[in-house]
C-alpha cells in the first residue's frame, strides 16, 4: 500500500514539475506567445525597410522624385515661379 502511494506521489510531483517547473508547459506557452508577437514586429520592420530601400533608390536615380521632395518638404520653387501665400 505504501509503495502505491509513493508512486502516486512521484507521478503527481513529476506532473507538477512538467506543467509548472522551469521550462515547463506554462513557460512553453508564454514563450510561444512571445515568439508570435516578435514575428509580427519583425514582419512590420521588414516591410518598413523595403519601403525605405525603395525611397533610397528613388532619391538616387529619379530626378522628378527629388524635385517633388524638395518642393514638398523644403518648400523650394523653380526659378521664375511665383509663390502666392494666402492669409486666413
Amino acid at each position: 500500500m505504501k509503495l502505491g502511494r509513493l508512486f502516486m506521489a512521484v507521478y503527481v510531483t513529476g506532473g507538477l514539475l512538467i506543467a509548472f517547473g522551469d521550462k515547463g508547459l506554462v513557460d512553453y506557452y508564454e514563450v510561444k506567445a512571445r515568439l508570435a508577437s516578435l514575428k509580427k514586429v519583425n514582419s512590420s520592420i521588414l516591410e518598413e525597410n523595403q519601403i525605405l530601400k525603395n525611397k533610397i533608390l528613388l532619391l538616387r536615380n529619379d530626378l522628378s522624385y527629388i524635385e517633388m521632395i524638395a518642393r514638398k518638404e523644403l518648400g523650394m520653387i523653380k526659378e521664375g515661379e511665383i509663390v502666392y501665400r494666402f492669409i486666413d
